[in-house]
């Protein structure tokens, strides 16, 4: 009898299950019909970089003439290929600002083989967006924009792209993720999925169920160039303030009020005596900003921006860069142990600096130093001396002391410390010299032996960090 069902499920599976098995898994035919038209494939031409391959994915090596020769440096001009989408019938298209980055021509194909010329309205480097815009006689289909924030881990998904420029292809996955960080720009929020993504298929779509665009395809995670199922997508709910500037002027005005900020901590949370960790750590106000005129100082933690929940540092930068330039915003501070209000006004961000490296710094060993080993903490400091101030390129009216040694193992090495850093700050309170270090490590012995909140600055950048103190020591 065992024998018998087992023959039976067998065969099942090997024949008469396999229908009812498929009758399980979703179609995506009825969808696909519905969203396709509005997805474009974009070619431009431009100088040939040799730094460059394709729509700036990572590289690949194909047999194939056909799409070596996008790619041959002997080209006076460098093809690239990527794709977009319409987002309303006047024939705006939105894409990936990379994708026809030093274009001097826009080439776009619509779903029915039309090819129409672009021109580009705008550019976003920060957020990896661009508008371009092509001229019809006819309306074009365009896609329905949902909403990102609603897509939960596990969703079905569609990517709609131009991979290799092969054409419109579909690949179907699913939300791997949400709010990844790849360290691409300042606002990466973005969502990772399992969905083949390749060259080409920058600035596709990706669609719910509901053939509602909920993210821009954008990068890959790849050691090969292809794709290797982990692919990102930027949420739409992030372009509808870029697309929106981007109409109206062309480029992205963003709001500012001067402040480095970094994530709070339990640590830091605990050393400032905050009844629960949120917010973020104000790390540095530039001097002359509005916000140093509205009273915020290096130390605060900002917990909300007009009763909103500040959230972590790209939450925040978020709120206040898509704030217009003129108006004014309440922040809630957490400062010596009490909830503060300051109206900050929005300025307009400027314009980024390059800034020049410093120097490659000596060992500590070389030059000669008055130190101290503070066993609490794990460090060894020493003095400012005209040496040691020559040697880390500190400014000659910079107060504090230099980290010159940090404990492997120690909670100051897992917080980052390292040879070379500027103690300024102990709780606050400034510091002048390692006796100062050295009385507040063994007064916060004898107290209630929280974490230090030490500011601290790595190549003239400041930022807190929370120090548990070994009390063994």
């Amino acid at each position: 009898m065992i024998r018998r069902h087992l023959t039976y499920w067998t065969a099942c599976l090997a024949f008469g299950c396999i229908g009812a098995a498929q009758a399980q898994v979703p179609s995506f035919a009825d969808l696909v019909e519905q969203v396709q038209p509005a997805v474009v494939n974009i070619s431009t031409s431009r100088p040939y970089s040799p730094e460059e391959t394709g729509d700036g994915m990572p590289g690949i090596v194909s047999a194939d003439p056909r799409i070596e020769n996008f790619f041959n440096p002997r080209q006076p001009q460098q093809e690239s290929l990527g794709s977009g989408f319409v987002i309303d019938s006047a024939g705006y298209i939105i894409t990936n600002s990379h994708v026809i980055e030093g274009a001097e021509a826009i080439q776009v194909t619509t779903a029915d083989n039309r090819q129409l010329e672009a021109k580009l309205v705008g550019r976003d480097n920060k957020t990896d967006i661009a508008l371009i815009k092509v001229e019809t006689a006819d309306k074009l289909p365009f896609a329905k924009i949902g909403d990102s924030d609603k897509i939960r881990v596990g969703d079905w998904i569609l990517a709609i792209g131009n991979p290799f420029g092969l054409g419109n292809s579909v690949s179907a996955g699913i939300v791997s993720a949400k709010s990844r960080d790849i360290e691409s720009g300042p606002y990466d929020n973005f969502i990772q999925t399992d969905a083949s993504i390749n060259q080409g298929s920058s600035g596709g779509p990706m669609f719910n169920m509901k053939g509602e665009v909920i993210g821009i395809n954008t990068a890959i995670f790849s050691t090969s160039g292809g794709s290797m199922g982990i692919g990102f997508a930027i949420p739409v709910n992030l372009t509808r303030f870029v697309v929106t500037e981007l109409k109206a002027k062309g480029k992205v005005e963003r709001g500012w009020i001067g402040v480095s900020i970094q994530p709070n901590s339990e640590d830091i949370s605990v050393s400032v005596g905050q009844p629960q960790k949120q917010g973020v750590v104000v790390s540095a106000v530039s001097e002359g900003s509005t916000a140093a005129k509205a009273g915020v100082e290096a130390g605060d933690i900002i917990t909300a921006v007009d009763g909103h929940p500040a959230g972590d540092p790209r939450s925040f930068s978020r709120m206040i860069a898509e704030t217009a330039p003129g108006k004014s915003v309440s922040l809630e501070i957490w400062r010596n142990k009490q909830f503060l209000h300051k109206n900050v006004f929005i300025a307009l961000m400027p314009e980024e600096k390059k800034e020049t490296p410093l120097p490659p710094q000596q060992s500590a060993a070389e030059v000669p130093a008055e130190d101290a080993y503070i066993a609490a903490l794990h460090l060894t400091v020493a003095n400012l001396t005209p040496e040691i101030l020559n040697k880390y390129h500190f400014d000659n009216a910079q107060s504090g002391v230099v980290i010159v040694k940090v404990d492997s193992g120690s909670d100051a090495e897992a917080k980052g410390l390292r040879e070379g850093n500027l103690i300024t700050e102990i709780d606050k309170t400034p510091v002048f010299d390692i006796n100062d270090v050295r009385t507040m490590a063994d007064d916060a012995r004898l107290g209630n032996q929280r974490p230090l909140l030490l500011q601290i600055y790595e190549n003239n950048v400041p930022h807190y960090a929370a120090i548990k103190l070994d009390v063994n020591e």
